[in-house]
């Protein structure tokens, strides 16, 4: 890349990531990311994916605009009140806010991956700065900076004379969140490298999840019991105030300590607070660091396992030599037991169906005509397995050449991909089903009937609608990553509006029968839209061989491509 490794004018390469070099760097990576931005919109996909980021962009500030106004109207309630005791909730809230948002969209974000910079000699400082100069655009960033300047805003707002210190608080509190969310992934990142790693961590996962459900008789009163008491209010209070005393050493604690002993004219504890806070963010971004130097030394998180234990791993399956389908059974068989979000999105919707049912228990066990529980279940199944059908050629890497040179054709490799997942599909629901029976009750025939008709339409749809943008959308990605994948947002927002029509069609035909007294018709209706999305989906097979070998060279391209 021109400009990366220019000399200096005495000879020496690097001095540091504020050096003549390193500003040469910044700059042409800077050029880089230009052209090839210009260059990716002279496509038709990359308007697309273009038009897709400024949606998702204008969507995440529109989200974050809301949630600042309202921070920036309890921060002003609270400072004019002089309630110093609660501005602390509001940190709290922008640091839980900051943290979740992206892991959450960790598979919908876009990020460019630094490692490719390695190549090239550039100095640790400039690697670590580059890292930190491309968090700043991350969804997680925009959210929280609009909530931080919300914060700032209604606390400048309230009492003017604050401004120096409601600067140097919210500054130094959004640095610490901007470290923090870089370094959590860095290091979730490396744990789960190793698949030792990864089955502990999801086990740790599934039992703090299903901990939650503990929490369901603590907040429930009996049928006979007080549900709010003195003797549990003195209770509540004591937990209260120990909460509060550790908060008080926390960052978001040392924020709102640093305003309030800035507003009572104590400015050498304020100042403390902050420096305080500044250690946090030191320490944050020294681990950070920690991670970065160990990659930029060169350490790879491979897949790959030591040479002995694959040699002592090499035992033949049952499909083995029994076609090219039962090959693609096995290899994505393989492929998910090995990955731990492929996992999670298989185990997802039980999770969320058993936490809804705690939420909105149905006491009387017996039968019930609307199956809402069970909808909402089997909805949230076919949402999981997105990135499995809509992006079905994604996980093959640099094997998407060895599938063009192979005689099987395409059809028959992507047919055997949509019979696993549609199998996956179907465990799922029906595990997810029977949870949803046992925690709801049990609904009425003829609604467990037009439950499962809903599932046979949806199905073979997302199956066709994958294949096709499996095709003309793909992207690579990391089984063994939460973040760094280069998605494709035009993929993300176009699978999202497929599956809404999928639900509002089912939503509407369930409401018309229900409506008319008739939900036994549901089923039939559901049967005969399943026939039509199963003949759209043969129609596509046989399509697949020719799109997929018009659009030969962008797929290998953009899979075989380096991280």
């Amino acid at each position: 890349m021109a400009g990366v490794a220019e000399p200096l004018r005495d000879g020496s390469l690097t001095s540091g990531p504020f050096s003549e070099v390193a500003r040469a760097q910044y700059g042409a990576l800077a050029g880089m990311r230009w052209c090839a931005f210009r260059n990716t919109i002279r496509s038709t996909r990359g308007a697309m994916e273009l038009g897709a980021r400024i949606a998702t962009g204008l969507v995440f500030s529109l989200v974050g605009l809301g949630i600042a106004t309202g921070l920036a109207a309890g921060a002003y309630a609270m400072v004019s009140n002089a309630e110093w005791k609660l501005l602390p909730i509001l940190f709290w809230s922008v640091f839980v806010l900051w943290q979740v948002v992206p892991i959450t969209i960790a598979s919908f974000q876009q990020q460019f991956d630094m490692a490719g910079l390695l190549r090239f000699p550039v100095s640790f400082g400039t690697f670590f700065v580059l890292n930190l100069l491309f968090g700043l655009i991350d969804a997680s960033t925009i959210v929280g900076a609009f909530c931080s300047a919300g914060l700032w805003i209604g606390i400048v707002t309230a009492r003017p004379g604050m401004f120096l210190w409601a600067t140097a608080a919210v500054l130094a509190f959004a640095i610490f969140n901007v470290l923090l969310v870089r370094a959590i992934f860095a290091w979730i990142e490396r744990w789960l490298a190793q698949r030792r790693t990864r089955e502990i961590v999801m086990a740790i996962f599934f039992v703090l999840m299903l901990s939650l459900q503990l929490l369901n008789p603590a907040l429930r009163a009996g049928p006979g019991k007080a549900p709010f008491n003195a003797e549990t209010r003195t209770q509540a209070m004591r937990w209260i105030h120990r909460v509060d005393a550790v908060q008080k050493w926390l960052p978001p604690g040392m924020a709102g300590l640093a305003l309030e002993e800035g507003a009572g004219g104590k400015p050498l504890r304020g100042l403390g607070a902050l420096g305080v806070l500044g250690l946090f963010a030191v320490a944050t971004g020294g681990t950070l660091a920690a991670r970065l130097r160990a990659e930029y030394r060169g350490e790879h998180l491979g897949e790959g396992p030591a040479r002995a234990k694959a040699e002592r791993g090499r035992r033949k399956w049952l499909l083995d030599g029994s076609g090219p389908m039962a090959a693609v059974f096995e290899k994505e068989l393989r492929t998910l037991m090995r990955s731990i979000p492929l996992l999670y999105q298989v185990g997802s919707p039980m999770i969320v169906v058993f936490v809804l049912a705690s939420l909105n228990r149905n006491r009387s066990g017996g039968a019930t005509h609307l199956p809402l529980g069970l909808l909402l279940g089997l909805a949230y199944v076919i949402v999981g397995f997105t990135q499995l059908i809509y992006n079905n050629l994604g996980a093959e890497g640099p094997g998407i050449q060895l599938l063009f040179l192979s005689p099987t054709p395409i059809r028959t490799v992507i047919l055997a991909k949509n019979l696993f997942h549609g199998a996956l599909v179907i465990v799922d629901s029906v595990l997810v089903g029977l949870l949803a029976c046992w925690r709801f009750g049990t609904p009425a025939p003829d609604a467990i009937a037009a439950s499962a008709a809903w599932v046979l339409f949806a199905l073979p749809l997302h199956l066709a609608a994958g294949n096709a943008f499996s095709i003309l959308m793909p992207y690579k990605i990391n089984l063994s990553r939460m973040g760094k994948q280069k998605g494709s947002q035009a993929n993300a927002l176009l699978s999202l509006l497929v599956q809404a029509v999928t639900m509002g069609v089912g939503v509407g035909v369930f409401a018309l029968c229900a409506w008319g007294g008739r939900l036994w018709m549901a089923a039939p209706i559901f049967v005969v839209m399943a026939v039509g999305a199963v003949f759209g989906w043969m129609q596509m097979l046989g399509r697949v061989d020719a799109m997929a070998n018009a659009r030969r060279d962008e797929l290998i391209t953009t899979l075989v491509k380096a991280e």
